[in-house]
């Protein structure tokens, strides 16, 4: 079941309200149908998702994802994903690495060394620290999570090479655009950095991004 995040359209009015660029943005990809950010509300599964992910084109990642799904019969869970030998795992297309990401992420889920009902009472940077501890999760993809998994409204990944390359395709920047501007836009777009994120995903890719 996914939800729309209640600060979406305040966030939209806002970010009209501050930024030409971002107002043009919004209103390009405003329709009937409009397609916004919203959660399956599912860590471990957007946790598995981000692995697979990493270091890979989209094609292939959602061709090695629903391999792992089917392996999972359509139930991803740490329980069934815990029983998978690392053979079966290797078979999906995931690398070694990958395999024990995902391993240990099971692992530490079943024996709640992991524990996300934490993370909803954590600032967006006591969470990134938290899920940035597991295996095969860095900050690039605990942003991610905390994106799609959790609708945090400000989330603004420096990281991310989409998120640059909008910035600099609708700001006239060049590429890589200078960190002072990319500290500028942050604290313009504050609190809902991560609808602007989204929107200049948009710009580049029409395409939404789920996790």
């Amino acid at each position: 079941m996914t939800k729309v995040p209640k600060y979406w359209n305040i966030a939209k009015r806002y970010l009209s309200k501050k930024d030409k660029v971002m107002s043009k943005l919004i209103k390009n990809y405003q329709s009937p149908n409009e397609t916004i950010l919203t959660s399956r509300r599912d860590i471990f599964f957007s946790l598995c998702k981000s692995i697979i992910g990493q270091q890979i084109s989209v094609a292939a990642a959602n061709s090695v994802f629903l391999k792992f799904k089917k392996k999972c019969k359509n139930k991803i869970n740490a329980k069934i994903v815990y029983k998978l030998t690392t053979t079966e795992l290797k078979s999906c297309g995931l690398s070694k690495q990958k395999v024990k990401g995902i391993k240990s992420l099971a692992k530490q889920t079943l024996n709640k060394t992991f524990n996300p009902k934490l993370i909803p009472n954590m600032s967006d940077e006591e969470a990134i620290i938290y899920l940035s501890q597991l295996r095969q999760i860095g900050r690039w993809s605990a942003e991610m999570i905390l994106l799609f998994t959790y609708n945090r409204s400000n989330i603004w990944p420096v990281q991310d090479i989409g998120l640059l390359r909008a910035i600099s395709k609708n700001y006239k920047k060049k590429y890589l655009p200078p960190e002072s501007y990319i500290k500028l836009l942050n604290k313009r777009f504050s609190p809902y950095c991560s609808v602007a994120t989204w929107y200049l995903w948009r710009s580049i890719d029409p395409e939404p991004i789920q996790y």
